[in-house]
């Protein structure tokens, strides 16, 4: 182990090296059992005489920080439950404004034993022995590109898997590969955004996206959800984005119809503006024609599709992309560039083999079988013991529906019963006259047999709030 020891200055150069040795155990970095180097070796590297580092190690192993074993080393013994925190300065810096002005967002929940929260798909349904051999092939083969689009490999496959699933219109000249679908926002707001820029977004809608386009000083306005979709009518004028999710909107899981994604690519084109189709959740629909994305609509070059393999594959491999008209790859390119240059090639190889080979596609039809027989699980509970409390919103997509409570939800009550979920309250950014309480259920994360549990508990709160 490489130990960094300073002996600038003057001073007991034993008292130096025993003082800097504690606090590196004291604090953690080094931890017990490890073992510290020789001390001839450490003289060494010090420039020291070897007696200095073995009188060091002598007061080590006196306080009881260090133990030698014969033959083996010197190694540390002491041990405490919580090391000391050992921080950098404090400092006068301090981010930027817009940084400060961000909303805050809350900690991450503690696991529940029956996790309802949305975002999570089954990660034990990912193909883990047959990605490890693409792979490992990718790693061999030595995949690498300098592309800062992507694996041209990858992009192509993706452009034929969404011009087959989706009817999305693109080539893989209009594909680029990010680490999920934030970075491919994070793209588009680097190549559309400046400060001040007015950008709509649905409310309630997916909050990460609002604080990342207030992160580059875009203006965020909130533009309500109905049965229909975003309300067209409400969209300021001088909006120049426009973030929505049509196939499967988050939270509330209703779908935009085809009249109101009509009419927004007609706003669109009308005000001057650019839209963001995060084609959320599309691959998992039960029943219903999947109505086409606005990509595949949109005549005048106005829509940025954007996708994601997190809730399809495993949201730890952070493979995303985004379909982009002919004039803004240029510049996206460039962002990519300048953001990471051009991602992680060995896992962009084996998605691509993944994608031709068939292997996505069976994937996904064995998902399809699983989650659908959860999302009937949790559309006849909310049917049946759930009715009294909630109202089941419409959903026929998608790892999640909403349910749309009489009053609140006592969510510590739901925690003390081992249910995690959701409350539909938090996925407002805007403050409302009247809260839409409520509870949004995510289905991906909990096993099947699981899920009734889950649901009775959640019934059985419900039932014990309203008395």
């Amino acid at each position: 182990m490489d130990l960094h020891i300073t002996l600038d200055g003057r001073g007991d150069r034993t008292d130096r090296i025993y003082r800097q040795l504690r606090d590196a155990i004291l604090d953690g970095r080094l931890r017990p059992g490890e073992r510290v180097p020789p001390s001839r070796e450490l003289a060494r590297d010090l420039a020291v005489a070897r007696n200095t580092v073995a009188a060091a190690y002598d007061r080590l192993v006196g306080d009881g920080f260090l133990a030698g074993r014969a033959g083996a080393g010197t190694f540390v013994t002491y041990h405490q439950e919580a090391p000391i925190v050992r921080r950098a300065p404090a400092g006068p810096l301090r981010p930027s404004q817009k940084f400060l002005s961000l909303p805050a967002e809350p900690p991450p929940a503690a696991p529940a034993r029956y996790d309802l929260r949305i975002g999570h798909p089954d990660g034990t349904l990912f193909p883990r022995a047959t990605w490890r051999r693409l792979l490992s092939r990718a790693v061999a083969e030595s995949a690498h590109t300098r592309d800062p689009a992507g694996l041209p490999a990858l992009r192509a496959a993706i452009a034929r898997h969404v011009g087959l699933s989706r009817s999305v219109r693109a080539g893989a000249q209009d594909v680029v590969v990010t680490a999920g679908a934030q970075q491919a926002m994070d793209l588009v707001a680097r190549v559309l955004i400046e400060p001040g820029t007015v950008v709509a977004v649905e409310e309630p809608g997916y909050r990460p996206v609002r604080r990342l386009f207030q992160s580059h000083g875009a203006q965020v306005v909130g533009v309500p959800v109905d049965a229909d979709g975003l309300v067209v009518d409400a969209i300021p004028g001088k909006t120049r984005l426009v973030y929505c999710t049509p196939s499967h909107q988050h939270p509330l899981g209703t779908a935009m119809t085809l009249p109101r994604r009509t009419a927004l690519l007609a706003w669109a084109q009308e005000h001057r503006a650019a839209i963001v189709e995060d084609d959320y959740d599309s691959e998992f629909r039960y029943s219903d024609r999947p109505l086409e994305p606005l990509q595949s609509l949109d005549r005048a070059g106005r829509v940025i599709y954007v996708g994601s393999f997190a809730k399809t594959l495993l949201p730890s491999l952070r493979l995303g992309f985004l379909v982009a008209p002919e004039a803004l790859l240029p510049a996206l390119r460039d962002a990519r560039r300048i953001a990471d240059w051009h991602g992680e090639p060995a896992a962009q190889a084996a998605l691509a083999a993944f994608i031709d080979e068939g292997l996505l596609q069976r994937h996904l039809r064995r998902c399809r079988g699983v989650y659908a027989a959860r999302h009937d699980l949790v559309v006849r509970a909310a049917q049946g013991p759930l009715a009294p409390w909630f109202t089941l919103l419409p959903a026929s997509a998608g790892l999640h529906v909403a349910l749309r409570g009489r009053g609140p939800v006592d969510l510590a009550a739901l925690r003390a019963a081992g249910v995690a979920a959701d409350p539909l309250e938090h996925f407002y950014a805007e403050p409302r006259a009247v809260p839409d309480h409520g509870l949004v259920i995510g289905y991906g994360g909990i096993a099947t047999a699981d899920l009734p549990e889950a649901l009775h508990r959640l019934a059985d709160t419900a039932a014990a709030g309203s008395r």
